[in-house]
């Protein structure tokens, strides 16, 4: 009962404080539940799965988890030859990093390939990103490069 009355007696600018405190709480709680969990092949999105059937039948998946973020989970699967692969909850390709070898060929859309090839020769793509308005690619030298959708290189980081 103390504390009813206590409550109520106070200023706003307390009880905004302790409003605020209450609801960062609460948030850091949901925060702490959106770690990453082990799923298995069969668990991805049907999109995810034929993915890795098609580019990646003969490198066995050290490990796949899911990341249950508040709004949408996305998926990350790590090969055994190190190739980590990002997919967006649907299942469609996000990101795909590579430390010990190039991109496939076949992977990128041709337009980047022959981009690469023309302007960057004796270069590697070793990482290939799908964005919601443009492509990225990190080349072996260091350069990063981005494409709006239509293949125009839109931007050169270094």
């Amino acid at each position: 009962m103390y504390l009813i009355f206590a409550l109520t007696n106070l200023n706003d600018t307390i009880m905004k404080k302790i409003i605020a405190s209450l609801a960062f709480s609460m948030l850091m709680v949901i925060a702490a539940k959106a770690d990453d969990r082990p799923v298995t092949f069969a668990q991805l999105p049907v999109a995810a799965q034929a993915f890795i059937t098609e580019y990646y039948a003969a490198d066995a998946i050290s490990y796949a988890t899911v990341d249950d973020d508040i709004i949408l989970p996305d998926y990350t699967v790590v090969l055994v030859s190190g190739v980590r692969i990002q997919f967006e909850n649907n299942g469609s390709l996000e990101k795909v990093e590579f430390k010990r070898q190039a991109v496939p060929d076949g992977l990128l859309p041709i337009q980047i390939t022959d981009y690469v090839k023309a302007h960057y020769k004796d270069v590697t793509v070793q990482e290939y990103e799908v964005g919601r308005r443009s492509y990225e690619v990190r080349l072996s030298n260091g350069l990063e490069l981005r494409f709006n959708r239509n293949f125009a290189l839109v931007g050169i980081d270094d």
